[in-house]
């Protein structure tokens, strides 16, 4: 008896045999969640002048979808948790490949920013359950190179979204960038449902806070919308400061259901921990600027030149080579450096290339300072999802990873409509300095957080 039950104890200490398999294809899934975002990029121009957008719809169109996917996001890490993430994997994955079929049957901007929001639970009940998988079928050395992978999958497959948005919208149509998912979506649902593995049912139970995700998710849609119209009616003005105000009372009332609620979303005591602070913060930043590299870059190729949208993705495969290059040789040397010379290094890398075309607005300015921007924030992705997910305990894996994903969306909402705001004057007439403004901004905001990650990342590696 002693013996089958230190053979059944070894059994269940041993490495899932198919885990890096499970991993291809949660990146898979993960990179549709992460294409969504720039795949769509490249098509906007084109969707604008199909469906008559005003520059307001354009950014919501997407950040409708990341603010979904980033409001719901600690709900979906709540969720798995309580249900198991196989569950959650699974549904979010069906409910994303259905509302993609939708989205690119929209004729309207009513239908599509639907389409988008739907897309947007979808991912929020993905992605953090399928991290949730990686940190759990992982440990130590493994666990930093698959996270490795994952960034790398990530930060990459955005800059591969847009040349593959770029080959889609100018062949079968900008439809098809949703389309496309489709397919895909179902190979992996019953690929999936067969290779993940089974688990027990929690030990603890609970309710889903879902006042709390409302509470989030109105108070970032504010706040969002505080930067969207601020492009069209200014910064300094009542109106935005209103919106402002309201986010901010919004974010306060989630703290204050977060204590007292009885099945609240996250610990926040989680949140406050130096290396999961820490880490939320750069990948916020890391997402920000990388949206801001896209929205510009895209916008600037095709609106400034006239180039077309396959043209546009072809100069973005140096910024798709230069951020899987950045993720992959930081997820090599994190465990000899440690993350906070990684993270400095990141961001001033990232710096150096937004600077770089706010200097000269040419084409090859522009081309090699993605690349260079795109290095700094493959690299902070690694980093940022290290640094927060590392030194997790097993039973909060699912909460944190809902935390880091959050951020990750959040990141991409701030980033579109603050850059939108600020490109206003590039994006609706035929002046450059809109975009010329708009990656000052990403440098400065670049440079500003490497100090502050110099202070804050913890020294010792993760």
């Amino acid at each position: 008896m002693t013996h089958q039950t230190r053979t059944t104890a070894a059994q269940e200490n041993k490495p899932h045999p198919l885990r890096w398999r499970i991993l291809g294809l949660l990146g898979v899934a993960q990179l549709m969640l992460i294409l969504d975002v720039t795949v769509v990029a490249i098509a906007l121009p084109h969707i604008e002048a199909d469906l008559h957008l005003s520059r307001q719809a354009v950014t919501w169109t997407v950040s409708a979808y990341t603010l979904t996917f980033g409001g719901l996001m600690l709900l979906g890490g709540r969720a798995a948790d309580l249900l198991g993430a196989k569950r959650v994997v699974l549904t979010g994955l069906a409910v994303f490949t259905a509302a993609s079929l939708v989205t690119g049957l929209a004729g309207g901007a009513g239908l599509l920013l639907g389409g988008r929001i739907a897309q947007g639970l979808g991912a929020a009940l993905l992605s953090p359950s399928a991290l949730s998988f990686v940190v759990s079928l992982f440990e130590g050395e493994e666990r930093n190179k698959a996270l490795g992978v994952w960034s790398a999958l990530g930060g990459g497959g955005a800059a591969l979204g847009v040349l593959l948005g770029g080959a889609l919208t100018a062949g079968p149509g900008w439809p098809w960038v949703f389309y496309i998912n489709v397919p895909i979506g179902i190979v992996i649902v019953a690929a999936l449902a067969r290779m993940l593995p089974r688990q027990e049912a929690p030990r603890t139970r609970g309710g889903l806070d879902a006042l709390g995700a409302l509470l989030v998710t109105a108070a970032s849609g504010s706040l969002i919308y505080a930067f969207v119209r601020a492009g069209d009616h200014g910064w300094l003005t009542s109106g935005t400061g209103l919106l402002v105000l309201v986010a901010a009372l919004g974010y306060l009332a989630f703290v204050v259901r977060q204590r007292t609620a009885a099945s609240p979303m996250m610990d926040l005591a989680l949140l406050v921990r130096r290396p999961v602070a820490t880490g939320t913060f750069l990948i916020l930043m890391a997402t920000a600027l990388m949206i801001a590299v896209f929205f510009l870059g895209t916008f600037y190729f095709q609106h400034a030149h006239g180039y077309g949208a396959l043209r546009t993705g072809l100069l973005f495969l140096p910024v798709a080579a230069a951020t899987m290059l950045g993720a992959d040789l930081t997820g090599r040397a994190i465990a000899r450096t440690g993350a906070r010379p990684l993270a400095v290094g990141g961001l001033l890398t990232a710096a150096i290339g937004m600077a770089i075309p706010a200097l000269s607005m040419h084409t090859a300015t522009v081309a090699v300072g993605t690349a260079i921007a795109g290095a700094g924030t493959g690299a902070m992705f690694v980093v940022a999802s290290a640094t927060a997910l590392g030194q997790v305990a097993p039973h909060e894996s699912g909460v944190a990873s809902g935390i880091v994903s959050t951020f990750h969306e959040f990141g991409a909402s701030i980033g579109a409509a603050v850059i939108s705001s600020v490109a206003a004057a590039s994006l609706v007439g035929d002046t450059l300095d809109g975009f010329t403004h708009g990656f000052v901004l990403a440098a400065v905001a670049a440079a500003v957080s490497a100090l502050a990650a110099a202070v804050l990342t913890p020294k010792r590696p993760t």
